[in-house]
């Protein structure tokens, strides 16, 4: 055997293995990524079923002749933004985020609002159509919840794995970028201070 064939061998066996470990590399970052993305299609049905639903009560809250019609208004204005406020999944960026919260956030509030100012009108409380989706709601919320939770663990996987060493070398060459993961809302640590006081 020529002497010059060992080294040859031994740089061809060297690259193959680097080769293997790119491609792999990248075929586990690529499947982390979509599972990441698919978990966020799962948070944005959950919040469309509760604009859904929202748009259900509104209706219901709305056969009230006297219900107070700045708070109808403020919900109605609230889930027009935030059915507006969407984000691609390929564009997953904190500041996109951010902004989806936020136009989630004044939903909820405005929601709450809403669902406080009912009591204040026995016939709405004990409106059949108005209970049921008021639970619905409840259960969505807490699809939302488990939503997130999932999306959060998909993304922790996608990042763990592109920002370890070595991986992170071959992140950066094949342009995998750190996801943003889903925050809580600011102040959402502290109790919810709830007035029921309608004098």
């Amino acid at each position: 055997m020529k002497k010059w064939l060992i080294p040859v061998i031994v740089i061809a066996v060297i690259v193959f293995g680097l080769y293997s470990w790119a491609v792999g590399f990248n075929n586990t970052a690529v499947e982390y990524e979509a599972d990441a993305k698919t978990a966020w299609a799962d948070v944005e049905s959950s919040y469309q079923r509760r604009n859904d639903l929202i748009g259900n009560l509104v209706k219901t809250v709305q056969g009230a002749a006297d219900f107070e019609r700045t708070t109808l208004r403020e919900v109605i204005e609230a889930r027009a933004k935030a059915t507006s406020t969407t984000i691609d999944a390929g564009n997953l960026t904190a500041e996109n985020m951010a902004q989806f919260q936020q136009a989630q956030t004044g939903l909820s509030g405005a929601l709450s609002k809403l669902l406080v100012s009912v009591e204040r009108y026995p016939e709405l409380k004990a409106n059949q159509n108005f209970l049921e989706l008021q639970a619905q709601l409840e259960g969505i919320e807490n699809r939302i919840n488990v939503a997130r939770d999932r999306y959060n663990e998909k993304v922790n996987i996608y990042d763990k794995h592109t920002t370890k060493f070595p991986g992170k070398l071959l992140a950066g060459l094949f342009g995998f970028e750190e996801m943003p993961r889903y925050k809580s809302d600011p102040g959402s640590e502290n109790a919810p201070d709830v007035d029921f006081d309608f004098d």
